[in-house]
């Protein structure tokens, strides 16, 4: 690091001292060395680190009137503008425990009166150049942190344009689904932040877990891809056959999942969601459902969000095999499955924002043929 004497852009010090003589003393020495800043005393030192610019290095006599030299290095620490500006004691006092205040009060060093001349300009150009080699770290490392946060806001949004076109291939392939998958990612977000303080979920719901809910929840159905369009797209009622295949989908989308996360290095907590949620989201709280006939707490929770989600929004979507059924008539129906299809406190749940579902039907409704949204 070059000698800061050599800066086109001398530094600031601030010298702080009642006694003329000792003012004009340090001027003289120091003057044509950096920008030099004088105080009388201490609210007068106070009064010019409250402006442009602040100095690099103070030197703040300890005895004076008034405000004294432990008070005003409490106020400049107890500043978070000015906590990081060193500063050092001039004073006639050698006791220890005069020392050990100023020590204690966010002093860097001390100059013993009367001061001479080699002290002084070494103790104040070690006491610079160790400023400076703060400051370019400081300056390094919030250059770095906002190089991470960048890099983090670029992965992420790559992260929810993959997941957003991959949800939308799927959706390709269906066409009785329109915005399904924006729909079923917000209930799933309100279901979970209206759970978030359940004494069942509160470990499980934090905040960037339901953010991790709300981005994963649309590759729910991203296993039906692999399901033939004969039984994807079929006008009516699937066979017992076809149903089964097309019971499949869960698992496809499980394993189109589970392969993505063999390609990363360290495990996804993202993708772990969206595997559980593909795999899961039609299983049962009484163990009816599949792919595995789970049952109860057996069932991740992320799957059972997605459940309600998912029913809720195939009773007021329009489908070959039944109308669209109007929001109350939802309501009663996912309610009449408490205990049986959903998790018992999640229906609770559901039932209490009801409303903001409705909402959301509404925001993302693809149109009034195909949605009931009254």
């Amino acid at each position: 690091m070059n000698d800061l004497n050599d800066r086109g852009d001398r530094r600031t010090i601030l010298i702080v001292d009642d006694a003329p003589e000792n003012l004009t003393q340090l001027f003289g020495l120091l003057k044509d060395r950096y920008r030099v800043l004088i105080a009388n005393g201490g609210e007068r030192a106070l009064e010019l680190t409250a402006s442009d610019p602040l100095p690099d290095l103070i030197l703040l006599d300890v005895m004076m009137p008034g405000i004294g030299g432990f008070d005003v290095c409490q106020r400049l620490k107890d500043n978070p503008r000015t906590a990081r500006i060193p500063v050092i004691f001039l004073t006639a006092m050698s006791d220890m425990a005069d020392e050990q205040a100023g020590f204690d009060a966010g002093a860097v060093d001390y100059i013993i009166k009367p001061i001479t001349a080699p002290t002084v300009l070494a103790r104040v150009r070690t006491h610079l150049k160790l400023k400076a080699a703060a400051d370019f770290l400081e300056d390094k490392a919030a250059f770095l942190q906002a190089e991470v946060e960048h890099r983090t806001h670029e992965v992420q949004v790559i992260q929810d344009v993959t997941i957003m076109a991959l949800a939308s291939l799927a959706e390709t392939r269906d066409n009785e689904t329109g915005n399904h998958i924006r729909r079923t990612q917000n209930y799933v977000r309100l279901l979970a932040t209206q759970l978030q303080h359940h004494p069942r979920f509160r470990t499980e719901l934090d905040e960037a877990t339901i953010q991790m809910l709300y981005k994963s929840a649309p590759l729910h159905d991203i296993g039906k891809v692999g399901i033939p369009d004969s039984i994807l797209l079929k006008p009516g009622k699937l066979t017992a056959d076809e149903f089964e295949i097309m019971k499949t989908h869960t698992t496809l989308g499980r394993d189109t999942i589970a392969a993505a996360e063999k390609l990363l290095d360290a495990p996804s907590s993202f993708l772990r969601l969206a595997r559980e949620i593909a795999y899961s989201h039609q299983e049962k709280w009484n163990g009816s459902g599949y792919p595995q006939g789970l049952a109860g707490d057996a069932i991740p929770v992320s799957a059972r969000l997605m459940a309600i989600a998912d029913v809720y929004d195939a009773l007021i979507s329009k489908r070959v095999y039944k109308p669209a059924f109007p929001h109350s008539q939802a309501i009663d129906l996912i309610r009449e499955g408490r205990g049986e299809h959903f998790d018992p406190d999640m229906v609770d749940a559901f039932v209490q924002v009801a409303d903001q579902f409705h909402v959301v039907a509404k925001r993302f409704t693809d149109c009034e043929e195909t949605l009931a949204v009254t």
